[in-house]
Protein backbone atom coordinates (compact mmCIF):
# COMPACT_ATOMS: atom_id res chain seq x y z
CA UNK A 1 0.00 0.00 0.00
CA UNK A 2 1.36 3.17 -0.80
CA UNK A 3 1.38 5.85 2.41
CA UNK A 4 -0.38 8.82 1.47
CA UNK A 5 1.79 10.85 4.08
CA UNK A 6 4.47 10.79 1.32
CA UNK A 7 5.76 14.25 0.12
CA UNK A 8 5.38 14.57 -3.63
CA UNK A 9 8.96 16.27 -3.90
CA UNK A 10 10.17 12.65 -2.18
CA UNK A 11 8.50 11.08 -5.60
CA UNK A 12 10.73 9.75 -8.92
CA UNK A 13 9.81 11.74 -11.91
CA UNK A 14 9.19 9.96 -15.47
CA UNK A 15 10.22 11.89 -18.50
CA UNK A 16 8.86 9.91 -21.88
CA UNK A 17 11.88 7.82 -23.10
CA UNK A 18 10.77 5.75 -25.46
CA UNK A 19 13.48 2.87 -26.09
CA UNK A 20 15.66 3.77 -29.44
CA UNK A 21 14.90 4.16 -32.16
CA UNK A 22 11.29 4.60 -31.53
CA UNK A 23 10.81 7.66 -33.39
CA UNK A 24 7.21 9.26 -32.08
CA UNK A 25 5.97 10.87 -29.05
CA UNK A 26 3.33 8.29 -28.58
CA UNK A 27 3.64 4.78 -27.26
CA UNK A 28 1.74 1.75 -27.04
CA UNK A 29 1.77 -1.41 -25.02
CA UNK A 30 0.01 -4.12 -23.15
CA UNK A 31 0.34 -3.39 -19.13
CA UNK A 32 1.59 -7.66 -19.26
CA UNK A 33 4.11 -6.29 -21.65
CA UNK A 34 5.54 -4.02 -19.44
CA UNK A 35 5.38 -6.31 -16.30
CA UNK A 36 7.70 -8.73 -18.43
CA UNK A 37 9.84 -5.74 -19.03
CA UNK A 38 9.95 -4.41 -15.51
CA UNK A 39 11.42 -5.02 -12.33
CA UNK A 40 8.43 -6.09 -9.69
CA UNK A 41 9.87 -3.88 -7.51
CA UNK A 42 9.54 -0.99 -9.93
CA UNK A 43 6.40 -2.11 -10.94
CA UNK A 44 4.87 -1.03 -7.32
CA UNK A 45 7.12 2.09 -7.33
CA UNK A 46 4.88 5.68 -7.32
CA UNK A 47 6.10 8.31 -10.07
CA UNK A 48 5.75 11.47 -10.92
CA UNK A 49 4.95 11.65 -15.31
CA UNK A 50 6.13 14.13 -17.11
CA UNK A 51 3.72 12.91 -19.74
CA UNK A 52 -0.09 12.01 -20.27
CA UNK A 53 -0.84 8.44 -19.71
CA UNK A 54 -4.41 6.65 -20.58
CA UNK A 55 -4.55 2.97 -19.31
CA UNK A 56 -7.64 0.74 -20.08
CA UNK A 57 -8.40 -2.47 -18.75
CA UNK A 58 -9.53 -4.73 -20.15
CA UNK A 59 -9.23 -8.11 -17.77
CA UNK A 60 -9.02 -8.96 -14.40
CA UNK A 61 -9.42 -6.30 -11.30
CA UNK A 62 -7.09 -4.15 -9.86
CA UNK A 63 -6.82 -1.09 -7.54
CA UNK A 64 -4.76 2.11 -9.09
CA UNK A 65 -3.51 4.42 -7.39
CA UNK A 66 -3.56 8.31 -8.30
CA UNK A 67 -2.50 10.96 -6.32
CA UNK A 68 -2.55 9.06 -3.65
CA UNK A 69 -6.44 7.38 -3.97
CA UNK A 70 -7.43 4.33 -4.61
CA UNK A 71 -9.23 3.94 -7.71
CA UNK A 72 -10.93 0.39 -7.73
CA UNK A 73 -11.03 -0.75 -11.72
CA UNK A 74 -12.74 -3.41 -13.86
CA UNK A 75 -12.72 -4.42 -17.64
CA UNK A 76 -13.88 -1.38 -19.01
CA UNK A 77 -12.17 1.12 -16.70
CA UNK A 78 -10.32 4.28 -18.08
CA UNK A 79 -7.92 6.14 -16.49
CA UNK A 80 -6.46 9.31 -17.67
CA UNK A 81 -2.95 10.78 -15.83
CA UNK A 82 -1.73 14.05 -16.64
CA UNK A 83 1.71 15.29 -16.04
CA UNK A 84 2.98 15.94 -12.70
CA UNK A 85 0.17 13.53 -11.10
CA UNK A 86 1.81 10.74 -9.42
CA UNK A 87 0.55 6.95 -9.96
CA UNK A 88 1.03 3.78 -8.88
CA UNK A 89 -0.02 0.63 -10.47
CA UNK A 90 -0.38 -1.27 -7.40
CA UNK A 91 -0.27 -4.85 -6.37
CA UNK A 92 -2.36 -6.56 -8.24
CA UNK A 93 -1.34 -9.33 -10.86
CA UNK A 94 -4.05 -10.88 -12.51
CA UNK A 95 -5.13 -7.67 -14.48
CA UNK A 96 -4.19 -6.35 -18.40
CA UNK A 97 -4.93 -3.62 -20.33
CA UNK A 98 -3.41 -1.11 -22.63
CA UNK A 99 -0.58 2.14 -21.57
CA UNK A 100 -1.09 5.01 -23.99
CA UNK A 101 1.98 7.33 -23.34
CA UNK A 102 2.15 11.05 -25.05
CA UNK A 103 3.88 14.21 -24.70
CA UNK A 104 1.67 17.39 -23.71
CA UNK A 105 2.42 18.68 -27.38
CA UNK A 106 1.87 15.73 -28.98
CA UNK A 107 -2.26 16.90 -28.86
CA UNK A 108 -1.05 20.26 -30.34
CA UNK A 109 -1.46 20.04 -34.63
CA UNK A 110 1.02 20.99 -36.90
CA UNK A 111 1.09 24.74 -37.56
CA UNK A 112 1.03 24.85 -40.85
CA UNK A 113 -2.64 26.12 -42.01
CA UNK A 114 -3.99 28.22 -39.05
CA UNK A 115 -7.23 26.54 -39.21
CA UNK A 116 -5.43 23.84 -37.77
CA UNK A 117 -5.30 25.06 -34.60
CA UNK A 118 -8.50 24.67 -33.99
CA UNK A 119 -7.91 21.10 -33.66
CA UNK A 120 -5.96 21.92 -30.26
CA UNK A 121 -7.20 19.29 -27.52
CA UNK A 122 -8.13 20.23 -24.21
CA UNK A 123 -7.22 17.00 -22.19
CA UNK A 124 -8.57 18.40 -18.93
CA UNK A 125 -12.46 18.00 -20.04
CA UNK A 126 -11.70 14.22 -20.06
CA UNK A 127 -12.30 13.07 -16.40
CA UNK A 128 -10.00 11.25 -14.59
CA UNK A 129 -12.00 8.34 -14.86
CA UNK A 130 -14.59 6.43 -16.97
CA UNK A 131 -16.36 3.13 -16.86
CA UNK A 132 -16.82 2.07 -20.76
CA UNK A 133 -19.56 -0.39 -21.25
CA UNK A 134 -18.88 -3.22 -23.90
CA UNK A 135 -19.41 -1.41 -26.71
CA UNK A 136 -17.88 1.75 -25.80
CA UNK A 137 -14.26 -0.59 -24.69
CA UNK A 138 -14.56 -2.23 -28.15
CA UNK A 139 -14.76 1.15 -29.69
CA UNK A 140 -11.56 2.36 -27.68
CA UNK A 141 -9.75 -0.85 -28.00
CA UNK A 142 -9.94 -0.85 -31.62
CA UNK A 143 -8.71 2.60 -32.02
CA UNK A 144 -5.56 1.41 -29.49
CA UNK A 145 -4.83 -1.51 -31.60
CA UNK A 146 -5.10 0.64 -34.41
CA UNK A 147 -2.61 3.14 -33.34
CA UNK A 148 -0.23 0.46 -32.12
CA UNK A 149 -0.14 -1.33 -35.42
CA UNK A 150 0.04 2.03 -37.52
CA UNK A 151 3.14 3.13 -35.12
CA UNK A 152 5.44 -0.16 -36.58
CA UNK A 153 4.24 0.87 -40.46
CA UNK A 154 7.90 0.74 -42.15
CA UNK A 155 7.18 4.21 -43.84
CA UNK A 156 7.72 8.18 -43.47
CA UNK A 157 7.95 8.99 -39.66
CA UNK A 158 7.01 12.75 -40.23
CA UNK A 159 3.49 10.40 -41.80
CA UNK A 160 2.96 8.45 -39.36
CA UNK A 161 3.66 11.37 -36.55
CA UNK A 162 1.11 13.43 -38.35
CA UNK A 163 -1.45 9.64 -39.09
CA UNK A 164 -0.65 9.21 -34.95
CA UNK A 165 -1.99 12.43 -33.73
CA UNK A 166 -4.71 12.97 -35.70
CA UNK A 167 -5.55 8.80 -34.47
CA UNK A 168 -5.05 10.24 -30.82
CA UNK A 169 -7.22 13.48 -31.25
CA UNK A 170 -10.15 11.64 -32.54
CA UNK A 171 -10.06 8.83 -29.52
CA UNK A 172 -10.22 11.61 -26.67
CA UNK A 173 -11.82 13.97 -28.58
CA UNK A 174 -14.74 10.95 -28.83
CA UNK A 175 -13.90 10.07 -25.18
CA UNK A 176 -14.98 13.91 -24.51
CA UNK A 177 -18.21 13.37 -26.16
CA UNK A 178 -19.06 10.81 -24.19
CA UNK A 179 -18.22 12.22 -21.05
CA UNK A 180 -20.21 15.56 -21.84
CA UNK A 181 -23.26 12.95 -22.85
CA UNK A 182 -23.32 11.04 -19.47
CA UNK A 183 -22.93 14.51 -17.58
CA UNK A 184 -25.88 15.59 -19.43
CA UNK A 185 -28.09 12.64 -19.16
CA UNK A 186 -27.25 12.53 -14.96
CA UNK A 187 -28.49 15.85 -15.00
CA UNK A 188 -31.13 15.37 -16.87
CA UNK A 189 -32.42 12.60 -15.21
CA UNK A 190 -31.54 13.93 -11.50
CA UNK A 191 -34.39 16.39 -12.82
CA UNK A 192 -36.74 14.33 -14.30
CA UNK A 193 -36.28 11.76 -10.98
CA UNK A 194 -36.82 14.67 -9.09
CA UNK A 195 -40.08 16.06 -10.43
CA UNK A 196 -40.96 12.32 -10.79
CA UNK A 197 -41.11 12.44 -7.21
CA UNK A 198 -43.11 15.28 -6.33
CA UNK A 199 -45.65 13.94 -8.67
CA UNK A 200 -45.87 10.59 -7.63
CA UNK A 201 -46.72 12.14 -3.68
CA UNK A 202 -49.34 14.73 -5.07
CA UNK A 203 -51.30 11.33 -6.93
CA UNK A 204 -51.29 9.50 -3.39
CA UNK A 205 -52.54 12.33 -1.98
CA UNK A 206 -55.20 13.82 -4.74
CA UNK A 207 -56.03 10.85 -7.23
CA UNK A 208 -59.77 11.10 -5.91
CA UNK A 209 -59.51 14.24 -6.73
CA UNK A 210 -57.43 15.18 -9.86
CA UNK A 211 -57.11 12.75 -13.09
CA UNK A 212 -56.08 15.29 -15.34
CA UNK A 213 -52.09 15.86 -16.04
CA UNK A 214 -52.95 19.53 -16.53
CA UNK A 215 -53.86 19.51 -12.76
CA UNK A 216 -51.10 18.19 -11.54
CA UNK A 217 -48.67 20.44 -13.74
CA UNK A 218 -50.25 23.07 -12.84
CA UNK A 219 -49.04 22.32 -9.27
CA UNK A 220 -45.76 21.35 -10.08
CA UNK A 221 -45.32 24.48 -11.95
CA UNK A 222 -43.80 22.64 -15.15
CA UNK A 223 -45.76 21.71 -18.73
CA UNK A 224 -47.51 18.49 -19.38
CA UNK A 225 -45.02 17.40 -21.72
CA UNK A 226 -41.93 17.45 -19.42
CA UNK A 227 -44.00 15.67 -16.65
CA UNK A 228 -44.59 13.22 -19.03
CA UNK A 229 -41.18 13.05 -20.31
CA UNK A 230 -40.11 12.66 -16.19
CA UNK A 231 -42.50 10.09 -15.60
CA UNK A 232 -41.28 7.71 -18.72
CA UNK A 233 -37.89 8.06 -17.24
CA UNK A 234 -38.75 7.20 -14.44
CA UNK A 235 -41.37 4.34 -14.59
CA UNK A 236 -41.66 4.30 -18.41
CA UNK A 237 -45.31 4.95 -18.76
CA UNK A 238 -47.40 8.42 -19.68
CA UNK A 239 -48.32 11.00 -16.45
CA UNK A 240 -51.71 10.58 -17.59
CA UNK A 241 -51.33 6.50 -17.37
CA UNK A 242 -49.89 6.89 -14.17
CA UNK A 243 -52.64 8.42 -12.84
CA UNK A 244 -55.29 6.27 -14.34
CA UNK A 245 -53.08 3.24 -12.80
CA UNK A 246 -53.48 4.87 -9.55
CA UNK A 247 -57.33 5.15 -9.63
CA UNK A 248 -57.74 1.79 -11.14
CA UNK A 249 -55.85 0.10 -8.26
CA UNK A 250 -58.16 2.13 -5.99
CA UNK A 251 -61.25 1.10 -7.60
CA UNK A 252 -59.86 -2.34 -7.10
CA UNK A 253 -59.47 -2.26 -3.87
CA UNK A 254 -62.79 -0.65 -3.09
CA UNK A 255 -64.75 -3.69 -4.93
CA UNK A 256 -62.95 -6.45 -3.42
CA UNK A 257 -62.32 -5.33 0.39
CA UNK A 258 -65.71 -3.33 0.68
CA UNK A 259 -69.19 -3.57 0.13
CA UNK A 260 -69.86 -0.50 -1.08
CA UNK A 261 -72.16 -0.11 -3.88
CA UNK A 262 -70.56 0.85 -7.59
CA UNK A 263 -71.87 4.51 -7.42
CA UNK A 264 -70.60 5.18 -4.30
CA UNK A 265 -67.10 3.87 -5.21
CA UNK A 266 -67.18 5.62 -8.18
CA UNK A 267 -68.24 8.64 -5.66
CA UNK A 268 -65.29 8.28 -3.66
CA UNK A 269 -63.10 8.26 -6.60
CA UNK A 270 -64.31 11.61 -8.25
CA UNK A 271 -66.70 10.28 -10.81
CA UNK A 272 -69.70 12.42 -10.92
CA UNK A 273 -71.41 9.26 -12.74
CA UNK A 274 -71.42 5.65 -11.86
CA UNK A 275 -71.41 5.29 -15.81
CA UNK A 276 -68.08 7.51 -16.36
CA UNK A 277 -66.60 5.00 -13.65
CA UNK A 278 -68.17 1.79 -15.57
CA UNK A 279 -66.74 3.05 -18.64
CA UNK A 280 -63.19 3.54 -17.38
CA UNK A 281 -62.67 0.71 -15.62
CA UNK A 282 -63.66 -1.39 -18.34
CA UNK A 283 -61.32 -0.03 -20.38
CA UNK A 284 -58.56 -0.44 -17.92
CA UNK A 285 -59.30 -3.69 -17.03
CA UNK A 286 -61.86 -5.34 -19.67
CA UNK A 287 -64.10 -5.73 -16.88
CA UNK A 288 -67.07 -3.65 -15.52
CA UNK A 289 -66.85 -3.08 -11.94
CA UNK A 290 -69.54 -5.57 -11.04
CA UNK A 291 -68.14 -8.25 -13.37
CA UNK A 292 -64.62 -7.68 -11.43
CA UNK A 293 -66.57 -7.98 -8.07
CA UNK A 294 -68.07 -11.46 -8.96
CA UNK A 295 -64.70 -12.48 -10.35
CA UNK A 296 -62.73 -12.14 -7.31
CA UNK A 297 -66.06 -13.44 -4.91
CA UNK A 298 -65.80 -16.28 -7.20
CA UNK A 299 -62.58 -16.63 -7.03
CA UNK A 300 -62.08 -16.71 -3.79
CA UNK A 301 -64.35 -18.95 -2.84
CA UNK A 302 -62.82 -21.44 -4.99
CA UNK A 303 -59.59 -21.06 -3.04
CA UNK A 304 -61.07 -20.85 0.21
CA UNK A 305 -64.79 -22.93 0.74
CA UNK A 306 -64.60 -22.39 3.99
CA UNK A 307 -65.60 -18.78 3.03
CA UNK A 308 -69.10 -20.07 1.48
CA UNK A 309 -69.67 -21.58 5.13
CA UNK A 310 -69.28 -18.48 6.95
CA UNK A 311 -71.61 -16.84 4.28
CA UNK A 312 -74.10 -19.29 4.59
CA UNK A 313 -74.46 -18.60 8.58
Amino acid sequence: MVRTSKHREDIEHLNYRPAVPYPYDLEIFRVSDLKRRTREEKMRVTYRYEFHMLICVTHGRCVQWVDFDPISCNPGALIALRPGQAHNFGRDENWDGWVVLFRPEFLLPTLSPSSDLELTFDFERLPSFLNLNSDELRRVLDSIVQMREDSLINASSEDVHTLLRYQLYALVTWLGVIHSRRRTHDTLHSHALLRFTRFQKLVEEHFAEWSQVSEYAIRLGCTERSLTRATKAAVGVSAKTFISARINLEAKRLLVHTDFPIGEIAEKLGFEEATHFSKFFKRETGFTPAEFRRRQVAESLATDPALELKKSR
